[in-house]
């Protein structure tokens, strides 16, 4: 199910009424959101729902017998097996065809013939995002920064929790399973900021991302013959710079209006990225609940600052190296995480090296601007099919592609300039604020007019209800 559906609409319309009815209990209501948060699960693929209950109960009992374990080894052992069996399970979904390929490719190259049976696995939507946020609670628990879960029922339907369940924002126990202890209810400002969240979510990813981009990214990317003129690589790359953001920012937007209508706060994921300065306030700025996962149990015990810059430089490169791998079972993706873990070395001893400087605000926009190119040139190999795609793209991109032709028409391109430019503007006005704090300070007649046209926008280009891009991780 999806969020940008008819089928949602009704679906939330149910669990509104079910969440908001008096003659339930709030322990009921829990088994209420959890049998709703499975049932929207499964409205992709109902047999998958076993992998989430697998994950639920093996996390929560190693949790539980790590606290009551007085053996370090023990402990330990716990901590192993919900390791293995959560990355066994995202290993086995989702990077079993990409290492049966690479071996059978490996073994051509020692002159070994080798046909594998073919490879038909279906890969679980959000497996990566809900495997990551159940991580989280064992290693947490073993590193004893939190305590276990004291309900089982709390734990499952924080694993479950439809919101964030499929695309993000990456929760941690320490963040939602507490919200659970008592009843909640939203608020009246909730519900209405919650629902103003949601139109602004489903605008980015059903009328902009969906409606205006990925017409144009497409024509480029996906072209099956000739190569795009400059102007139309660079227009196209741009455009999905755009599109990516809105469409995933539209998601996680959208799941934090949804968990506030029904009285649950859930982390900022984007905080206004391309107004980023460098590519450490990118990452704070971009997928934070990701970047901050990484960082947290990644970045840290490979070393992080603590060693010397070397390990430093080593850290940094794993985890990004890692982190785009994550992002998709294929080797443009780790040429991806690999440029962005180039990228923050550079910076770091850049800044090492010229720690003292102190930039006017000429140089700050200078800087950001050189961040949101060198950024785009990254998004080639996170959008291009393959590499032959990626080098075509970037030949065209510094202009040095033979008999390129025009691909993409003059309007569209017109449109996709605009609402980039856009985004951009509004990244660099909002870069030191918050949504909450802008709205406060709008004009409510502005607002309810702003959202009013939003939401016949969508209402005019809903449609086909394509999927969102972060789904496919």
């Amino acid at each position: 199910m999806i969020f940008n559906s008819l089928t949602f609409v009704v679906f939330f319309a149910i669990v509104l009424a079910a969440h908001n009815a008096p003659f339930f209990s709030w322990h009921q209501k829990k088994i209420n959101l959890m049998i709703f948060s499975y049932l929207f699960y499964a409205a992709w693929n109902p047999p998958f729902v076993i992998l989430l209950w697998v994950s639920t109960v093996v996390d929560w009992w190693a949790a539980q017998w790590m606290v009551r374990s007085k053996k370090e080894t023990t402990r330990k052992a716990w901590m192993i097996i919900s390791v293995v069996v959560n990355l066994g399970m995202l290993g086995y979904f989702k990077y079993g065809e990409f290492l049966l390929a690479n071996f059978v490719t490996l073994m051509a190259g020692l002159g070994v013939e080798y046909r594998p049976p073919e490879w038909n696995i279906i890969l679980p939507v959000g497996i990566s995002f809900y495997t990551f946020a159940t991580l989280s609670y064992t290693l947490d628990v073993y590193l004893r920064r939190a305590k276990p879960a004291k309900h089982f029922l709390d734990y499952a339907l924080f694993v479950t929790f439809f919101p964030h369940l499929v695309a993000g924002p990456i929760m941690r126990p320490t963040e939602l399973v507490p919200q659970f202890a008592e009843p909640r209810r939203a608020t009246a400002h909730q519900f209405h900021f919650g629902l103003a969240l949601i139109i602004l979510g489903l605008f980015q990813k059903v009328v902009l991302a969906d409606g205006f981009l990925a017409p144009v990214v497409e024509k480029v990317y996906d072209a099956r013959e000739g190569v795009p003129m400059m102007l139309d690589a660079w227009v196209a790359t741009l455009a999905f710079s755009g599109q990516i953001f809105c469409d995933f920012a539209g998601y996680s937007t959208t799941a934090i209006g949804v968990a506030l209508c029904l009285g649950f706060a859930m982390p900022d994921n984007f905080r206004f990225p391309y107004a980023a300065v460098g590519f450490s306030d990118f990452w704070r700025r971009w997928h934070i609940s990701l970047s901050s996962w990484l960082r947290d149990y990644l970045y840290i015990p490979l070393g992080g600052n603590r060693h010397g810059p070397k390990r430093t430089y080593g850290a940094l490169m794993g985890t990004m190296l890692l982190g785009g791998l994550w992002h998709g079972a294929a080797w443009t993706f780790v040429v991806w995480g690999g440029l962005h873990g180039l990228y923050l070395a550079v910076e770091r001893w850049l800044k090492g090296k010229f720690g003292g400087w102190k930039p006017g605000p000429a140089s700050i926009v200078a800087l950001g601007l050189l961040t949101y190119i060198l950024v785009n040139i990254t998004w080639v190999f996170f959008r291009a099919r393959d590499f032959t795609v990626a080098s075509t793209m970037l030949t065209s991109m510094a202009g040095l592609a033979a008999k390129p032709i025009p691909m993409i028409a003059l309007l569209p391109m017109i449109y996709a300039m605009v609402i980039v430019g856009g985004i951009v503007v509004t990244h660099w006005a909002m870069r030191d604020k918050t949504l909450e704090i802008a709205v406060e300070r709008t004009p409510a007649w502005l607002v309810a007019g702003l959202l009013g046209i939003m939401s016949v926008a969508i209402v005019a280009e809903q449609g086909k209800g394509s999927a969102f891009i972060y789904f496919q991780f």
